[in-house]
């Protein structure tokens, strides 16, 4: 089977064209700029054009070989070049999740789902992790880049495929999981779902889905799910035998153990908790970059509570620099912007919003607007700029913890101003 893959460096597509690789298929790909996946797959002799992305290098290719799959990701325009040569060229064109389904049902492989508002890139990454550790073959998918393996990977000898099965754009729901981790189900993606009632029913649709799934009470009541093949957990359970930081990410690593010892009965227990107390994190989720200094991907207020009460447990003095993520998301977000949300927050320095797939009607909020409810905290309206580098610098000379957190460019100035 040959198969395209516009857009090949990127988070999603990339460790896909890697897995579909190491499956046996024959691939081939394209992307505007070069990167790591781009030049892991050079390395590998993979045939790709980096640079503009005309129809040329597609339509030549399928002269020479015809291709069997098109794959795109939902981001790509629909006069894209390349999807509208594949179309006219008679190509199956598949989003990134249709074909994985392909590869899931041609290999026989069990799903393992990592769904979940906040906490899935963590959680799939961990069980990945716990996995590789306890010696059981594995096969994954995880939407950020890893420390200990890359982030898609197809072994052989591996039953189970552990994916971060994503909402957005009602992805997860191409899927009928053996297992699923629903790690917490709060209001997100407004411009997919325009209620709040329309995203809990595609969470109780993708459940119903599943062959069984693991949920924590709360999660449960709020989705009110119409399938009875589900596990559910009380918060307040102790937890004291998981050691990572976090009341959120020990909930996460909780889901993990049982889902293993669900998977694995036989697994010696001792052997699971040390893996997962070992665990040395993702990318992006409460990263240290340098003392004092950590980047989170979150972007929704809890997911800001969940990383401020991780970020306590390190340190008693916490500032904040956070970047929100879409206008159209702080339209939906901006009343949960409160005192209890900062709580563990000194400061916090707010940025204005990166802007993303917008909707051009909607006013812009700006960091003015959004913090009119948070009384109780010093709040510095800020830019990414020297200023700001500046200030950050000061507080990790006073052994502050700085936590720049959001999904736009934020991470990517933190590094830059390391090196």
């Amino acid at each position: 089977m040959r198969v395209f893959f516009s857009g090949i460096g990127g988070v999603g597509i990339g460790p896909l064209a890697q897995i579909a690789r190491k499956a046996g298929y024959d691939i081939v790909g394209s992307d505007r700029e070069a990167s790591l996946t781009t030049h892991r797959l050079q390395d590998e002799h993979i045939r790709l054009r980096i640079g503009e992305q005309t129809d040329e290098f597609l339509r030549s290719e399928h002269a020479a070989m015809p291709f069997d799959y098109f794959v795109y990701t939902s981001s790509l325009p629909l006069d894209h070049p390349e999807l509208v040569a594949a179309r006219q060229l008679g190509i199956m064109c598949l989003k990134r999740d249709g074909m994985l389904a392909r590869i899931l049902s041609d290999k026989k492989l069990d799903m393992v789902a990592v769904a979940g508002t906040h906490g899935k890139t963590t959680t799939t990454g961990l069980m990945v992790w716990t996995m590789k550790q306890l010696g059981l073959p594995v096969s994954y998918s995880v939407g950020t880049t890893l420390n200990f393996g890359p982030s898609g990977d197809f072994d052989p000898e591996s039953r189970y495929f552990v994916y971060e099965c994503d909402e957005y754009d009602r992805n997860f729901l191409h899927f009928t999981p053996s297992l699923s981790l629903i790690t917490s189900v709060d209001y997100d993606h407004p411009d997919i779902y325009p209620t709040r009632e329309s995203y809990t029913e595609a969470f109780d649709a993708f459940i119903d889905q599943s062959d069984h799934s693991l949920l924590w009470r709360g999660d449960y009541d709020t989705i009110s799910p119409s399938s009875s093949d589900v596990t559910i957990f009380d918060e307040t359970m102790p937890l004291d035998h998981l050691h990572l930081a976090g009341d959120y990410l020990r909930r996460d690593a909780f889901l993990v153990e049982r889902a293993i010892l669900r998977l694995f009965p036989g697994t010696p227990y001792h052997d699971l908790i040390s893996a997962i107390n070992n665990f040395p994190g993702t990318d992006r989720r409460m990263e240290e970059l340098d003392d004092n200094l950590y980047s989170d991907y979150g972007h929704h207020p809890n997911e800001i509570a969940a990383s401020l009460q991780a970020a306590h447990e390190r340190s008693d003095y916490v500032v904040l620099v956070y970047q929100p993520h879409q206008n159209v998301r702080q339209h939906s977000v901006r009343d949960q912007y409160t005192n209890e949300i900062f709580a563990h927050a000194n400061e916090i320095y707010w940025l204005p919003t990166y802007l993303s797939r917008e909707d051009p009607n909607l006013e812009i909020l700006t960091p003015e607007q959004l913090t009119t409810a948070i009384t109780d905290k010093d709040i510095h309206i800020a830019q990414l700029d020297d200023d700001l580098w500046q200030s950050i610098q000061n507080h990790r000379s006073k052994q502050h913890l700085v936590l720049g957190m959001g999904a736009g460019t934020i991470d990517g100035w933190l590094r830059s101003k390391l090196h």
